[in-house]
């Protein structure tokens, strides 16, 4: 049933709404949230942006990517895969080409691997640590994941070694490209 109503919402405006539905936009929240729960899925919205904050009421970006860099890792991996032009994805990303690492080493990127994996059973310790039990989990609970790592070569003097970096770690080099 429609209804029709004026209401405020916390970004500094009230405005009319004509909606089309029946419910209560208190509850929208709690079904996004109750949908999320499960066997390796997050127990409340991952997304850090509310769009209906003010912006000095949103929540601070770096925290937001650092809780969420996993599902940033997870999309990275499955849009590379699909991508038309992986250099440019990874411009877009943020992955440096040429950088620096903690230790000072200069490292260049030489390939991206990615890694499907999925979990069809699982170890649960005996009491006692006294060995495991596996136990293959039904289809609904399998879960897929994607991995990704980064390869630099490290150019040292002895030929150099090949590092693997995960999306945080390559993203966290600094960069020295124009």
């Amino acid at each position: 049933m429609p209804h029709d109503h004026d209401h405020d919402h916390d970004h500094g405006h009230g405005h009319r709404h004509e909606h089309g539905h029946n419910h209560d936009h208190d509850a929208a929240p709690r079904m996004r949230d109750e949908g999320m729960r499960g066997h390796n899925r997050p127990a409340r919205t991952a997304q850090w942006q509310a769009p209906h904050l003010s912006p000095e009421k949103q929540p601070r970006a770096e925290a937001a990517s650092a809780r969420d860099l996993d599902l940033i890792a997870a999309s990275f991996a499955e849009g590379f895969s699909r991508c038309s032009d992986p250099i440019s994805f990874l411009r877009l990303a943020g992955v440096p080409f040429t950088g620096k690492d903690g230790a000072g080493r200069r490292l260049n990127l030489l390939r991206i691997e990615l890694d499907e994996l999925t979990d069809v059973g699982s170890l649960v310790p005996l009491l006692g640590g006294q060995g495991m039990r596996y136990a293959p989990l039904p289809g609904r609970l399998a879960s897929r994941r994607r991995q990704v790592r980064f390869v630099y070569h490290d150019g040292g003097h002895d030929g150099g070694a090949l590092v693997s970096l995960d999306f945080a770690a390559a993203r966290a080099l600094a960069g020295d490209e124009p």
